[in-house]
């Protein structure tokens, strides 16, 4: 069940983890590695293939007042938004380390979609209150490049994380 579903929960962005799929971890092993990250993060709707690789999962953070639902693609349209990416953050005044992630990135067939939803809080008024801190978001996409040594990317900046 996506949090799309839950209406007192609002959708932020969308994150990408770009890695090859040789990387892809087992959904034990991402369920260990984000639990331990902060023991009051609650797992949810954890999925896996047949062979145990992870397939999806939903991280809540109600400390942050988010959630973040994580899964898994692989194949040509990775490919080729991999190399959209790329094109789009090469830029004249691109840095050498950045020119190195830009070809590991060009050579990614797999990625995490990390959407992030902020959790609503309304008063009696019906006014709502931003208070959402990016925390969890900014932890668990570290962890999930460490886990598949990818690149965290925020397409809408256009910039690596």
């Amino acid at each position: 069940m996506s949090m799309f579903e839950h209406d007192q929960y609002e959708w932020r962005e969308t994150y990408f983890v770009l890695f090859d799929r040789s990387k892809r971890p087992s959904l034990e092993r991402l369920q260990q590695r984000i639990t331990r990250l902060n023991n009051r993060f609650v797992l949810t709707n954890l999925t896996a293939d047949e062979s145990g690789q992870f397939e999806s999962l939903t991280v809540l953070s109600p400390d942050d007042f988010s959630a973040l639902d994580i899964s898994y693609l692989e194949g040509e349209e990775v490919v080729e938004k991999a190399a959209e990416l790329a094109e789009e953050l090469d830029t004249a005044d691109c840095r050498q380390g950045d020119r190195l992630r830009l070809d590991r990135l060009r050579g990614c067939n797999a990625r995490f979609d990390v959407l992030h939803f902020e959790q609503l809080v309304r008063f009696d008024d019906g006014e709502a209150d931003d208070m959402l801190d990016p925390s969890a978001l900014l932890v668990v996409l570290q962890e999930l490049a460490d886990e598949t040594e990818g690149l965290a990317v925020d397409p809408q900046a256009g910039t690596f994380l």
